[in-house]
């Protein structure tokens, strides 16, 4: 099978799955236990693979948490956040296409009793910094906003928006929900003022089931008091508690140092096979429409939408081959809020599809790719 669908999950780096193994077996130790030498040699892994985290983020070290994904960090800095600083405020603003583990944590929280502004995009999918002024307030306590989304890789323009918050509303916390997009843009939090930033280690060739959140230090380097999600004992800081899992944190530690050391090959390898594929589609259907920023995006995320066909029933019949998918995993079998909000029609969303690349695929394998899909298309058209 030709894996076209890297914005679900990506496979994992064999030199990744390599670094894990021997914490799965001889280095079995708990990093939170003293003295021994398992314990000591599991808790210098962890510390190590912070270190690689912070390197390709340009952050400090104990900036880094560990959780067991994006989903739970962002549910962490969210509730965290609020739950907190609902003294100061209980007003939080996102926007309409954010991943629905920030879109459903917001409802729990209007639950609650929070008042949340969900921002309108424009025709792109990007959150503009007018529309985000006019719904700041004094008592906002929060924003999140996606750094690249999920569905259309089109890319917010965070430094500019974060900055703008931190310099006039300096009481509100910043989110950035990256998850997309650390490992294949340059993410560098020493020049882009957010307060918390949210990461999985399966976008970018590292196992499922591990993540991080970036919390900003204060000034004189005091802790941002956030409440935890998990509570227990004192594993990372406080922030975090249970017991860590070492062989996934080693390979988000492997995963992130070998995003940023490939860094410049593998961006313009992903940007070279994504005009190679954009020119291949447009020679064979004329009609298509790509959507989303055609310039501010996610090297190898595309979303297109091909007139009068079905979505389902073509990539139905492309199963057995390739991988590719109508949008978000975590949508299943729910039309495109994404598309909607972009303003798609229905008709058009159900023609509609994601293609994600990865640092393995060939130009070959986009031209098969490139001839099944023709042959389904005309088989199955409309």
């Amino acid at each position: 099978m030709i894996y076209l669908d890297n914005s679900a999950t990506t496979p994992i780096d064999p030199e990744v799955s390599k670094a894990m193994w021997p914490y799965l077996t001889e280095e079995y130790g708990n990093p939170s236990s003293k003295y021994y030498t398992l314990a000591e040699n599991a808790k210098k892994a962890v510390e190590e693979a912070r270190t690689h985290v912070a390197s390709l983020l340009f952050c400090e070290p104990d900036e880094i948490i560990f959780t067991s994904c994006a989903t739970e960090s962002n549910n962490f800095v969210l509730k965290g956040v609020a739950h907190f600083y609902k003294d100061k405020g209980k007003h939080i603003i996102t926007s309409k296409i954010e991943h629905k583990s920030v879109l459903e944590t917001c409802k729990f929280l209007e639950g609650e009793g929070f008042e949340v502004t969900y921002l309108d995009v424009d025709s792109f999918g990007q959150v503009q910094l007018e529309t985000l002024k006019k719904a700041l307030r004094e008592d906002t306590i929060l924003v999140s906003i996606m750094w690249g989304n999920n569905e259309t890789g089109t890319l917010n323009d965070i430094p500019a928006l974060s900055q703008y918050v931190k310099s006039h509303y300096p009481n509100a916390f910043f989110h950035t929900d990256a998850t997309q997009v650390v490992g294949k843009i340059e993410v560098d939090l020493s020049k882009t003022p957010v307060d918390f930033l949210s990461l999985s280690a399966h976008k970018l060739y590292g196992p499922k089931g591990i993540g991080a959140c970036f919390i900003r230090k204060r000034e004189l380097g005091l802790r941002t008091k956030i409440t935890p999600l998990l509570h227990g004992g004192s594993q990372e800081n406080g922030y975090r508690s249970g017991t860590l899992s070492v062989h996934n944190i080693v390979g988000l530690g492997k995963a992130a140092e070998l995003a940023k050391l490939n860094y410049k090959e593998q961006h313009q390898k992903l940007m070279e096979l994504e005009t190679y594929l954009v020119n291949k589609l447009k020679d064979l259907f004329p009609a298509i429409q790509f959507n989303g920023h055609p310039i501010d995006k996610i090297p190898g995320v595309l979303n297109f939408t091909i007139p009068n066909v079905s979505n389902e029933l073509i990539i139905r019949s492309l199963k057995d081959q390739f991988a590719i998918s109508t949008g978000s995993a975590c949508s299943i079998n729910e039309p495109s809020y994404v598309l909607k909000e972009m303003g798609l029609n229905a008709i058009q969303i159900r023609s509609s599809f994601r293609v994600s690349l990865n640092k393995y695929i060939s130009q070959e394998d986009i031209d098969r790719f490139c001839i099944c899909l023709d042959h389904a298309v005309k088989s199955l058209s409309i």
